[in-house]
């Protein structure tokens, strides 16, 4: 099972945090009457998410955080748009410091599986030199020291 890193309660619902997702929970009266009756959870992978607006809470108003997603149709209007946009979740200025932390987690766990993906494995970057090698790019000698280099002989 995924194992839960952080929790925003919210005054329209939570905000669940796992290595590689976010789910939206509408819990309340508040998200009852601003996201329906129907609502169920809302799963929303971090490999989707393109962007994260966060709007603090003051003394008066409540902050928000909104996930934007591709094809998503987020409100823009600021936080009274976000009350009824189901990318979003409203908390108080109590729940700033959660908010923050949890952005920041989402990026950084964002960036971790970017770099993952972009990088090659020792197979694949062999590969690579071999074929520049084959083409007469590089010398078997270049060729064989990057292999050391790679192999970490």
């Amino acid at each position: 099972m995924d194992k839960l890193l952080e929790v925003l309660e919210g005054v329209n619902g939570q905000v669940e945090l796992y290595d590689d997702k976010v789910i939206i929970k509408r819990k309340g009266a508040l998200a009852k009457i601003t996201q329906g009756f129907t609502k169920g959870d809302k799963t929303i992978y971090l490999r989707q998410v393109t962007g994260i607006q966060l709007k603090l809470g003051g003394n008066l108003v409540n902050g928000y955080i909104q996930f934007t997603v591709p094809g998503g149709n987020e409100k823009s209007k600021g936080a009274f748009e976000a009350t009824q946009d189901e990318n979003s979740v409203m908390f108080k200025k109590s729940s700033n410091d959660i908010a923050i932390s949890m952005k920041n987690k989402i990026e950084e766990l964002q960036r971790k599986k970017d770099n993952n993906h972009n990088s090659l494995s020792g197979a694949d970057e062999i590969l690579k030199y071999k074929q520049l090698l084959d083409n007469g790019i590089i010398t078997q000698e270049e060729f064989n020291s990057k292999k050391k280099d790679i192999l970490g002989l």
